[in-house]
Parts: C-alpha cells; sequence; structure tokens
C-alpha cells in the first residue's frame, strides 16, 4: 500500500463563533472529526496544511489525519468531507473530516477530465462538458484522483455516456440515469454585424404607424 499524506491537526476544547473567529485571526481554521458511528472531535488545524492537502486529494482521496490530544496523538484514514469557503477571502472557514474504514466501500464524487482530440473538432463542432463528477463506490485505497473519459471517436451531435466510461478495477459509478458526459455539438451562430441594429432601427420606425393605427380606431 502506498503510503498516505498526512495532516496534524489538535483537538480543541472552545467552540462556537467567538472561539472560531480568534483561532482564524491566528491562521487556524476550526474543524470536526467524524467517525462511522457518529462521535466527532472538535478540531483546529493550520490553514496551509490544510489548503496544501486540500489541493492534492480534494474530497475524494483518503489521507492520514493525525489528532493531537492530550497525553497522546490518535492516526485516522479520513477524508475531507465538506470545507466552507469564505466568499470575499476565497479561504476556508470551516472543515469537517469523515473517518473510514480501508475495508469498507464508500460513496464519492470523483472529477472526469476528458482526453484525446474529437474528429466533430475539426469540422467545426464545439466540444462540451455536460457534467463535472461522477458519483462512485468503492474501498477508499482504490478510489482515483479522476474518471478519464476518451472524447477522440466523438463527432458533431455525438456524445459519451455514463455507462460507457470504463471505471478503474473495484470502482462502480452510480447509475441513477445513463446521463451524457460530454459531447461535440455544433456553435451557436452569431448574428451578422449590423442586424441586431437594424431590427432595432426598423422596430422603432413602426412604432410611429402602430400608434397611429391605434389612435384612428
Amino acid at each position: 500500500m502506498a503510503k498516505l499524506m498526512t495532516l496534524t491537526v489538535q483537538e480543541r476544547a472552545e467552540t462556537g463563533k467567538g472561539p472560531c473567529h480568534r483561532l482564524r485571526e491566528q491562521g487556524l481554521i476550526p474543524g470536526i472529526y467524524y467517525d462511522e458511528k457518529g462521535a466527532n472531535v472538535a478540531v483546529k488545524v493550520q490553514l496551509l496544511p490544510l489548503s496544501k492537502l486540500y489541493h492534492k486529494v480534494g474530497g475524494s482521496q483518503v489521507f492520514d489525519l493525525e489528532i493531537e490530544k492530550a497525553g497522546g496523538k490518535e492516526v485516522l484514514p479520513s477524508l475531507i468531507w465538506d470545507m466552507k469557503m469564505d466568499p470575499v477571502k476565497s479561504r476556508p472557514q470551516h472543515v469537517d473530516f469523515r473517518g473510514v474504514d480501508l475495508n469498507k466501500e464508500i460513496r464519492v464524487h470523483v472529477s472526469f477530465e476528458l482526453t484525446g482530440k474529437p474528429v466533430g473538432i475539426v469540422k467545426g463542432g464545439v466540444l462540451e462538458l455536460f457534467r463535472d463528477t461522477c458519483e462512485v463506490v468503492g474501498k477508499p485505497l482504490d478510489i482515483p484522483e479522476k474518471i478519464l473519459v476518451d472524447v477522440s471517436g466523438l463527432d458533431i451531435n455525438q456524445s459519451v455516456h455514463v455507462a460507457d466510461v470504463p471505471m478503474p478495477a473495484g470502482i462502480k459509478a452510480v447509475l441513477d440515469d445513463n446521463y451524457a458526459v460530454a459531447g461535440v455539438v455544433i456553435p451557436a451562430a452569431e448574428p451578422e454585424p449590423g442586424a441586431e441594429g437594424e431590427a432595432a432601427a426598423a422596430t422603432a420606425a413602426a412604432a410611429p404607424a402602430a400608434e397611429a393605427a391605434k389612435s384612428g380606431d
């Protein structure tokens, strides 16, 4: 088994808006660790290591969460389950960690990555990604970073559906419906230069005549 990345956090005693605000002022992010049985531990983590880890693992890759407590520490395989971001500063405000059993299947969303150049592009088509992610089921260590989708064979007005996408060994897609992942479409026609202005002028010119007709009634 490949060595997992590690994130070190500290258990915290204080909770609530005030203490959490003070943590953020110190460059720390408040969080909660949840285990499989529903128990939770309030933690705090340094902003920079958290941001670096999230950039690598996202919300689908397992890592070792090292929780430092009074009298010792505990290392637990985990996922970043939720990350609340500050809409103005674009930095984490709060993070939820979820403990996982490496021998039990989990459900997570994994991003699609398109590969190849569709034949329809040469004919003037445009490649569009319809769905960003796919929900999959598998054991934590089998979950891939990306799901590759080969679009090289797509012609204009053709698409690839999730049921046609090969999944890595040990991984199954959750198929509520066989949705289209990506396709090659005909680009929308752009109005000719001046066409919009001419149409507006024609409408304006017709307006007085219409008003006169109403008055005559």
